[in-house]
């Protein structure tokens, strides 16, 4: 969401959804005659060793319709250096759009350099561990994958193909990872935008709010019978569901504390093979912690007693051990405090003044549990 003014008053410009989505179980091969419509010579965007058989299949359905596809890799996170590097081999080859197939980090380098050189861009989504195949954000890494900014995108994707049965090979860790990002759309929305007075925010966040109910429910279920019925609203909830929360309430509706957190996390290579999702559901722990303690909310102590045993079932980090950061130095951890409290970090949404020494506690203490208050 864009925010603008004019001689009436504020106008928002929204990027909403994708141009259109193919979702559900066989939707690679309905989405191919859609994407034959976009481009003839696109580029096939990928990066992990372990998607490299799965997109080798995609390339080849591809020239099995006429397109002649042109496959590259990411080196590193989604960062200048590999998008530099990638635009060159695009202009090289003659390509003439961008399919990004994977997990957040490919699909956000895909979007950015498809937006950069203005053409068409189709996302494919590996695994439902973020909502990326939706929105028009990318965030951007250092070549050591450090956070460094997000970027916010002209438009969503012209087409995001949603195959169940491509989401299904994914290792269970990556969807458990999604479940906790899609969450933090509540913890995070609740805080920055619930007492909106616009309508339209309003709904996003109480979509948020019934997206969080749906997890808290169908989760444990969804990790225990991967292709279920609970597994598919799950993955829905995940990769398609996040993204409409973030296109209808805009910035404020997507992160606080929490994606604050694991944008201070990144920088500390101790935390580099820790998911995204992982490092935000820690950093909803430490939101909630910072929200009782330092804006004395007892609800936010309620939420963090019934969230915590639910990160620890689905096998994610609820502590600094089990974040590779057990015996992280003061210096280390003064470092993710730092970067998370600098200007303009998504952290200064909370409605309170939060200090690196404040934050530092609370990353200690996130898996604490809260006193019953009566």
């Amino acid at each position: 969401m864009i925010p603008t003014a004019n001689g009436s008053g504020s106008v928002s410009v929204h990027c909403i959804a994708p141009a259109q989505v193919i979702r559900g179980s066989g939707a690679w091969n309905e989405a191919q005659s859609q994407i034959s419509g976009l481009f003839r010579n696109p580029l096939l965007l990928g990066r992990s060793s372990s998607t490299e058989a799965l997109r080798s299949r995609l390339c080849r359905d591809l020239n099995a319709t006429g397109l002649t596809v042109y496959q590259q890799n990411l080196e590193h996170d989604c960062c200048e250096l590999d998008l530099q590097r990638i635009q060159n081999d695009f202009s090289r080859h003659s390509c003439d759009g961008v399919i990004a197939a994977g997990g957040g980090k490919v699909i956000d380098a895909g979007k950015l350099l498809a937006d950069r050189l203005e053409v068409a861009c189709v996302t494919v989504p590996l695994s439902a561990a973020t909502c990326a195949g939706w929105t028009a954000l990318s965030n951007l890494y250092s070549p050591d994958g450090a956070f460094e900014r997000d970027q916010s995108l002209r438009r969503c994707p012209d087409l995001l193909v949603f195959d169940h049965q491509l989401l299904l090979k994914a290792p269970a860790r990556t969807l458990a990872s999604g479940i906790a990002d899609a969450l933090a759309k509540w913890y995070e929305a609740s805080v920055s935008s619930g007492s909106s007075q616009d309508g339209v925010i309003q709904q996003a966040v109480q979509m948020a709010r019934v997206l969080r109910d749906q997890l808290l429910i169908d989760s444990l279920d969804a990790i225990r019978e991967p292709g279920g019925e609970a597994w598919r609203r799950v993955v829905d909830a995940c990769g398609l569901t996040a993204g409409v929360i973030g296109g209808l309430g805009g910035a404020r509706c997507r992160t606080v504390a929490a994606h604050a957190v694991h944008n201070g996390l990144t920088q500390l290579e101790a935390c580099h093979a820790v998911l995204h999702g992982e490092k935000v559901g820690f950093g909803i722990l430490v939101q909630l912690r910072l929200e009782e303690r330092l804006g004395g909310n007892r609800l936010a102590a309620q939420s963090h007693r019934q969230l915590l045993p639910l990160l620890r079932e689905l096998g994610l980090p609820v502590c600094l051990d089990d974040l590779g950061l057990g015996h992280a130095s003061l210096n280390q951890l003064q470092q993710v405090c730092q970067f998370a409290c600098r200007d303009g970090s998504d952290l200064h949404h909370l409605p309170f003044e939060v200090t690196p020494g404040a934050l530092m506690e609370a990353l200690v203490g996130a898996a604490e549990s809260s006193p019953v208050l009566p």
